[in-house]
């Protein structure tokens, strides 16, 4: 089964009253939101504040320290990893390469989760992982040593193994690490291509002007248990990202696009 092709979920993914702490430190309190298919959530704050790990905790890979998440209606603890994998996929913000594999064979790792652990891949199989290699412009590599790549190259590969596993709901940390712009793009419009069809995407981000552009909500993390989420159109706007980063931001109309970005502090 090619990447796009299964129904959305009837029941999205969501999370309520949900504590985020570590080391003593409240991080996030008693977030309550839902994933609707559909919907582009771009997770935005400073360093620490815990976006990592609510992206990890949404993900059922930590404990909550309060509250619940759920996928389908059922509470995520409560449900086999092997359900999770063929409806939630992460891509985590650091990549390791335990085996020495081709690009083409880490891609394909993605499809275990909807074939089973045991089971060889089929032609379709192989063609799904080819058409993500194309995806994030890694065609023509598909049997380089994946240790060989650069950063950049490594964080697509990451991008195509999700897109290979094809899930229904993409939880991405820091998807554009060492991303040149026009890979950022790249990445980005092949995730608005995903909503479009009815996927949906909760997105670490360090570019609120690339949030404003692609994301269709925002959560905004303080880091101090505050929190706030909505349209990204309401909320991404120079006050609310001057209080969120404790430095000053400007916004130009730029062809009709609106550009947020930060200003250098007056000495």
């Amino acid at each position: 089964m090619s990447p796009g092709q299964r129904d959305a979920p009837t029941k999205p993914l969501s999370c309520t009253e949900l504590d985020v702490a570590v080391a003593g430190r409240r991080l996030v309190h008693s977030l309550s939101l839902t994933v609707e298919p559909g919907s582009f959530i771009a997770m935005l704050g400073p360093n620490g504040v815990g976006k990592t790990l609510t992206l990890l905790t949404l993900a059922g890979l930590r404990p909550a320290s309060a509250g619940r998440v759920s996928l389908g209606g059922t509470e995520l603890a409560a449900l086999p990893r092997s359900r999770v994998a063929r409806e939630l996929g992460m891509m985590l913000q650091h990549q390791s390469d335990p085996f020495p594999t081709t690009l083409l064979e880490t891609a394909l790792l993605g499809r275990h989760a909807q074939t089973g652990l045991w089971h060889w891949e089929s032609p379709a199989d192989i063609e799904a992982a080819r058409t993500a290699l194309r995806a994030v412009d890694l065609q023509g590599l598909e049997q380089r040593a994946a240790v060989s790549l650069s950063g950049g190259e490594r964080r697509r590969l990451a991008m195509a193994t999700l897109l290979t596993q094809d899930p229904q709901l993409l939880l991405l940390d820091e998807p554009l690490n060492h991303l040149d712009p026009q890979h950022r793009f790249m990445v980005l419009d092949c995730l608005a291509r995903l909503c479009d069809a009815g996927k949906a995407v909760v997105a670490s981000l360090h570019d609120p002007m690339l949030a404003s552009r692609y994301a269709s909500h925002a959560l905004l993390l303080h880091g101090d248990g505050r929190w706030a989420y909505g349209p990204a159109d309401e909320l991404l706007t120079t006050d609310r990202l001057e209080s969120l980063y404790q430095t000053p931001f400007a916004c130009v109309d730029h062809g009709g696009q609106t550009v947020l970005f930060p200003v250098a502090p007056q000495p």
